[in-house]
Parts: C-alpha cells; sequence; structure tokens
C-alpha cells in the first residue's frame, strides 16, 4: 500500500497560518494585558512644573520648556514657588499635582526622597551676593548688622546662606534677613533700601543682569570658596571673568570667585516615560549650549547625583533617544515601546512553537491515519489465511468500524489524499470478504 508524504509545501503553509494566529493571539492579549494591568499606555498631555519666583533662572528656563513641550502638544502648567525647598516639598506631596521641578544639588537625598528620580543637571547656578556701601574687612564683619535678602522661605538660596552665615559667625541676630524674590531684592539694593542681596540663580537670570551692570553694587567674591566647598561637596568653585558683563565698562573689574550649585531636574517615580524622554529632549536644548561658567554639551548630564537617575535618563545619557522615539510621534512611541516590551518575549515563544506545532500536528494525524492502517492490515493478514479460516462476520464489523470512523476522521486539506487512500483499502479489503462469503455460499455442480 503506497502511502504519499505529506509536501514541504502544505507544512510551509500550515505553518505560515499557524504563526499568523499566533501572532494575532500575542497582540490582542498584548494590549489586553496592558489595559487591564498598566492601565492607559498613552501619557498624559498635560504636565505640572514647579519653577521659582519671577525673576529667578528657574522660572526662564520653564518658560521655555513650555514652548518646547507645546510644539509636542503637550501643555506644561509652570506653578512659581519660593524656589528648590519648596519645589522638592510639592514634588513629595503627589495632592499638589506637581510631576517635575528644578531642585538644586544638596537639597535632599535618596533616603529622604524615595519617591523621586532625577533626570540629571540641567545647569549651574552661582551664589552671588551683591552688596552696596559695605565697609573694608572680612566678609562676615562687612555684613555684620547689615539688611540682608536670602529669599524667601522655601528657597534654595536660603537654605544654602543660613548654613554660610552660621558657618562665618553671623547668627540671626546679627544681620537683618529679608525674604524678598530675586527681583524684588535687585530693585531694593539698586535704591538702596537694602545693604546686600544673595541668590542662587542662573548668569541668565534677569535680576543677576541688571545688577551686575547696576552703579554702585558690587558683586563680592567668596575669598575661601575652597575650605567651603571642601564643607560641602555639592558645592564647586566657579570664577566669573574680568569684563565678562561688558568689556567696555570692564565689568566685573577682576575675576570673581563664586560658588555654585547643580540645578537637577527631577520628577515623581510615577512620570510615564515618554514625557521623562520629552523633557529630556527639551533641557537638551535648553541647556545645551555654553554658559560663561562651561562649555557647550555639559549640560544636561548625569551630574552629582543626589537621587537616581531613572532608567529613561540612563538610557537617554548613554545612547540617546530610543529607536521608536527618533521616527515617531512621542504618544506613538510611548505605545510601541510598551507594545515590543511585550511582544518581544512573546515572540521569542511565538516563533519557535510556529516551527514545532505544524510538525507535532503532523505526526499526531500521521500516527492516528496510522492506527487505522495497522488494523487494516491485521485484517489484510487474516483474508489471507485459507478459505474458511478467517472469520468472515467478524471481519465485515471490523471493516465496517474503519470504514466509519475513516469517514469521520477530520484531517486538512494536505492530508485528504493520505486518508483517501484508506478509505480505498478499506473498500477493497471489504470487497474482498463479499468475495469470500459468495465463493463460500455458491452451490456445487
Amino acid at each position: 500500500m503506497a502511502m504519499p508524504l505529506t509536501s514541504t509545501r502544505h507544512r510551509s503553509r500550515t505553518g505560515g497560518r499557524l504563526l499568523i494566529a499566533l501572532v494575532a493571539v500575542a497582540l490582542v492579549g498584548a494590549v489586553a494585558w496592558m489595559a487591564v494591568s498598566i492601565g492607559n499606555p498613552l501619557p498624559a498631555t498635560r504636565l505640572v512644573m514647579a519653577t521659582g519666583p519671577e525673576g529667578s533662572g528657574y522660572r526662564e528656563f520653564g518658560l521655555r520648556y513650555q514652548e518646547i513641550l507645546r510644539r509636542a502638544g503637550v501643555e506644561l502648567v509652570l506653578v512659581p514657588t519660593s524656589g528648590g525647598v519648596e519645589n522638592l516639598a510639592r514634588l513629595r506631596d503627589p495632592a499638589s499635582g506637581v510631576a517635575v521641578a528644578f531642585v538644586e544639588s544638596g537639597v535632599t537625598n535618596r533616603k529622604d526622597s524615595p519617591g523621586l528620580f532625577s533626570l540629571g543637571a540641567v545647569a549651574l547656578e552661582p551664589l552671588w551676593l551683591f552688596s552696596r556701601g559695605l565697609p573694608k574687612g572680612t566678609l562676615a564683619n562687612r555684613l555684620r548688622g547689615k539688611r540682608i535678602s536670602i529669599e524667601p522661605e522655601g528657597s534654595g538660596t536660603r537654605l544654602l546662606s543660613s548654613r554660610l552665615l552660621a558657618l562665618n559667625g553671623l547668627s540671626d541676630t546679627s544681620v537683618t534677613l529679608l525674604g524678598l524674590k530675586p527681583d524684588q531684592s535687585a530693585e531694593a539694593l539698586i535704591r538702596g533700601e537694602i545693604d546686600v542681596a544673595v541668590m542662587l540663580t542662573s548668569y541668565q537670570s534677569p535680576a543677576v543682569q541688571r545688577l551686575l551692570s547696576a552703579d554702585g553694587v558690587v558683586l563680592e567674591g567668596f575669598a575661601r570658596a575652597d575650605a567651603l566647598v571642601a564643607r560641602f561637596p555639592n558645592l564647586s568653585k566657579v570664577i566669573l571673568p574680568t569684563g565678562v558683563a561688558d568689556l567696555a565698562r570692564n565689568i566685573p573689574p577682576a575675576d570673581v570667585q563664586l560658588l555654585a550649585a547643580e540645578t537637577n531636574l527631577l520628577t515623581r517615580r510615577d512620570l510615564h516615560p515618554a514625557l521623562q524622554y520629552l523633557l529630556l529632549e527639551a533641557a537638551a536644548e535648553v541647556h545645551g549650549g555654553p554658559d560663561v561658567f562651561y562649555r557647550a554639551g555639559r549640560f544636561p548630564g548625569p551630574g552629582s547625583i543626589d537621587l537616581p537617575l531613572s532608567d529613561q535618563a540612563q538610557t537617554f545619557y548613554k545612547s540617546g533617544r530610543p529607536f521608536v522615539y527618533r521616527y515617531l510621534p512621542f504618544w506613538m512611541a510611548a505605545l510601541t515601546e510598551k507594545l515590543l516590551i511585550l511582544l518581544i518575549p512573546l515572540f521569542a515563544v511565538v516563533f519557535p512553537l510556529a516551527s514545532i506545532l505544524p510538525r507535532l500536528f503532523a505526526w499526531v494525524t500521521e500516527r492516528r491515519i496510522f492506527a487505522l492502517y495497522k488494523e487494516l492490515k491485521l485484517v489484510e493478514r487474516e483474508l489471507e489465511l485459507p478459505e474458511g479460516d478467517a472469520e468472515l462476520d467478524r471481519l465485515e464489523e471490523v471493516l465496517a468500524d474503519l470504514d466509519r470512523r475513516a469517514n469521520h476522521f477530520w484531517v486538512p486539506f494536505q492530508y485528504a489524499q493520505r486518508l483517501f487512500f484508506l478509505k480505498s483499502h478499506v473498500a477493497l479489503a471489504r470487497e474482498q470478504v463479499e468475495k469470500r462469503r459468495g465463493a463460500a455460499v455458491r452451490p456445487t455442480t
């Protein structure tokens, strides 16, 4: 009995159809799992950022971020605050709605803020100390009894200034501390209403630019900057070069040693990855250029890490934006990235199954057909016995059962020919039984 083999073409068609079915199931399963387990995989189109007071560098940065995110279809809401300390408090409070903020290095750490991530350092903020009419002597003696504005409670300036004043032996009772905002401090110092204005902000801050060129206002340097950096490792020493603010007027008239802190872009841990990449791209556009204190390309970067970098920030600083974020709108890239994360492991299972299952199905089908052939072979062997030795009634019942089972045996199209041969062989065997029966009852003459 000839038994044709299943063709490679038929098997490949079965494998192809099975692969399509498995991929479809995987896609549906992935989307369903995302909907149930993750929730909405699409990022929000509204984001709240805590910046700083009017006239501060944080406020100016926020306005530029706002414009960049608007181009991507995201509304960035800017919340004015007193500064980095208040920004940190708002980030820690889920009810505030703030998801991202500027915070100076040294204000917090991993232990105190476990629910926050860093997107990296984005700028360098010098501590500016502008004075008017101070006497000669050490800085501590010159400040004693003076009216000093160190910005409101909640600002990084007040936190750092209070620490520095205490190190220099100046208590709250030896000076008059005021909590004016940077623009208010600048105005009050120019008018002579205060003696000193202290602010921790960028060189581009409107208040700094105004005071650098104001008549009668002096930018004080920190003669013991190295010692202060040793006491505060989160600070660094920077030099404001002679004449950099105004070459024609030679402002400042000499190099000035300043202290500076890095500005970090902090986010809540639950901020959508797509929005994190969008903020990192905005940071690269806003902060990637040169400054009087550093060359182009220094920021944004990992910086001095007070908090762990998010996974997205680590990826961004190692290799830039992921592939999908380079060629797709950020909301579509976010969905595609989640699908890939889910589907790549699934495909690692799907493709082997698509190769194995057709073979397994072929093996099972062939075994079932072979089982029927085995029973048929036993009948044929009995029919080969001499006449009178075969139990024709029993063989007829067996063949009828085989015929019934073969007729109710569904197989794919590529196995139809094999099943047809089986049925033909059963029919031939039944004809042989009928001939033997006819020969047994034929009368002798």
